[in-house]
């Protein structure tokens, strides 16, 4: 699948709630699904600068693609390391690189965080493109 048609699926299961408690709660779930990182790789150096809790990415390259593993501290933020791993992982450099993040805004997440989460949010999506321009900046 193509990032933009995981975007499009991630929107379509968020309009199947009909309140924000139902989506917090959905968010939660995803986070419980995540590919969780390799305990070796919670260091410093993976932890994304910005965010309230404790949030860890690890990327490696599988037959040109990137794969990423996360983990946070934290439930809800764990849930959005992992819509954002979801919708990322397992594509080219270049894929990451071009796809926009419009549908954060069509789920309405942005608008409904802390304006602390917000800017985790916001570093999170960083940090996997600037992953993906290391990876593509070796070929």
């Amino acid at each position: 699948m193509t990032i933009q048609e995981i975007q499009n699926d991630i929107v379509e299961e968020f309009s199947m709630f009909d309140d924000w408690m139902q989506r917090y709660e959905y968010i939660i779930e995803l986070g419980k699904s995540l590919p969780l990182i390799d305990e070796k790789y919670k260091t410093d150096d993976n932890i994304i600068k910005g965010c309230q809790s404790k949030v860890w990415v690890h990327a490696e390259e599988n037959n040109d693609k990137i794969v990423f593993t996360a983990d946070s501290d934290a439930i809800l933020t764990k849930g959005i390391i992992g819509i954002l791993i979801r919708a990322f992982s397992n594509q080219s450099a270049q894929a990451i690189l071009d796809a926009n993040t419009d549908f954060i805004d069509e789920i309405g997440l942005k608008e409904h965080l802390s304006p602390t989460r917000a800017n985790g949010l916001v570093s999170m999506i960083k940090q996997i493109k600037m992953y993906a321009l290391a990876f593509q900046s070796r070929k």
